[in-house]
């Protein structure tokens, strides 16, 4: 059974790491019974990642994805995160694992900040197969700028490991 741990950075605040409970809520009632929902704090807060990860497999996982609830590539979810995991994972030999990148650019993100600002999604913008090709720089100039969550940068991942 696949487990998604849900990681943030953690903090003094409560209600901060609350958050992160309703978005695991949220998760695991989009999931259903297909994966285990769990979620961890890389500090600051309980539950830490060893016990997240250990919630996961308590709860039947033989696969758990660590998802960095963090939306750049910065270092806590390229190098701290990743290590926090491996660490944890050490303790349950039988159980792969894995770590997604963080947000990055994506789509989706983009559309919440429109709903959130009240523009709407110009109709023109939708699924432009431009975007899906190439990443754009702030200044306008097409470069692979956007990190892992870039769904060009995805696809090509997708297309090289189907060879």
């Amino acid at each position: 059974m696949k487990a998604i741990l849900l990681i943030d950075h953690g903090s003094v605040k409560t209600e901060a790491n609350h958050m992160l409970e309703c978005m695991g809520a949220l998760v695991q009632q989009l999931a259903g019974n297909e994966a285990i929902v769990r979620i961890a704090h890389m500090e600051l807060a309980e539950p830490g990642v060893d016990d997240g990860f250990a919630a996961c497999v308590a709860a039947g996982a033989t696969e758990v994805v660590a998802f960095p609830y963090m939306l750049s590539p910065g270092k806590h979810s390229t190098r701290d995160i990743p290590r926090l995991v491996a660490s944890a994972a050490a303790r349950f030999p039988h159980v792969t694992y894995s770590v997604t990148p963080a947000f990055g650019v994506n789509e989706r993100l983009a559309e919440a900040v429109l709903e959130r600002t009240g523009v709407p999604i110009a109709v023109e913008a939708r699924h432009d197969a431009a975007c899906e090709t190439v990443c754009m720089r702030p200044d306008g100039t097409p470069k692979r700028y956007c990190g892992d969550g870039c769904r060009a940068i995805a696809s090509e991942s997708t297309a090289a490991a189907a060879r």
